[in-house]
């Protein structure tokens, strides 16, 4: 069975006047015991490495009587948790337009080559497609936006990579390039954090890699709390200068 028209139009506000009325009943339980507010993130694993808990941090030491809870899911999970309305805000990488999200700040999030600063492409100014064949990779798994990007950018050259690491986090794939062992792919946000040391972030040379977005949803037309609101700002900012 599937919803006709109206049914997703009722469905998505009877999940908002649910939210929102959880919401209105947990501040009143808030205000009149004293409790800690608390908010609910859920980030994809390139923004839960660097970005998101940094933005957090900063939130948390001007508002330490808010406890907040990070959950690092897949994007399209991530955006799911916040359309119905079981997470306040959602940090994650796109390709295109979101549907039935409101998207409060996105920018550009195209992804890099990322390698050792000993490797042979280190010092590069940009990388072809070509280059990156001739050495080992670290990809993440099908279905993650990155992953689609490198596999359209592959078929539209007719190339045939070397994927010798599949991993999910980040982790992984950073020390994998760090070793030497090879090249990964992430975002320049990842550029920013403290995993970054001894490796170098090179433009690959493919349009396609340019197509992914960052950004940071939250549930359309719900009023967000002032507290949401702040952890926005902050996300926001952060995310604009790194």
């Amino acid at each position: 069975m599937e919803l006709t028209d109206a049914g997703v139009l009722l469905l998505s506000h009877t999940r908002r006047v649910q939210a929102e009325g959880e919401q209105v009943l947990q501040e009143l339980s808030q205000i009149s015991s004293g409790a800690a507010r608390s908010i609910k993130v859920v980030s994809s694993e390139g923004l839960a490495a660097s970005v998101t808990p940094r933005a957090i941090a900063e939130f948390c030491k001007l508002y330490p009587q808010v406890s907040v809870h990070l959950t690092v899911l897949p994007s399209a999970e991530a955006a799911r948790q916040v359309v119905e309305g079981t997470a306040d805000i959602a940090t994650v990488f796109t390709l295109g337009l979101q549907r039935d999200v409101n998207v409060e700040y996105s920018c550009p999030a195209p992804a890099y080559a990322v390698l050792s600063s000993e490797h042979p492409l280190a010092g590069k100014s940009q990388i072809s497609l070509e280059e990156l064949c001739r050495y080992p990779l670290s990809m993440t798994a099908k279905g993650i936006t990155q992953r689609e990007l490198f596999d359209i950018a592959m078929s539209m050259a007719g190339l045939t990579p070397n994927i010798t690491l599949t991993t999910d986090h980040i982790n992984p794939a950073m020390e994998f390039a760090r070793s030497g062992a090879g090249v990964t792919l992430l975002s320049h946000f990842a550029r920013n954090s403290a995993l970054s040391e001894g490796l170098e972030f090179i433009r690959i040379d493919h349009p396609a890699f340019a197509e992914r977005t960052a950004q940071i949803l939250t549930m359309p037309r719900r009023r967000q709390p002032a507290l949401v609101t702040a952890l926005i700002q902050h996300l926001t900012e952060l995310m604009k200068t790194s």
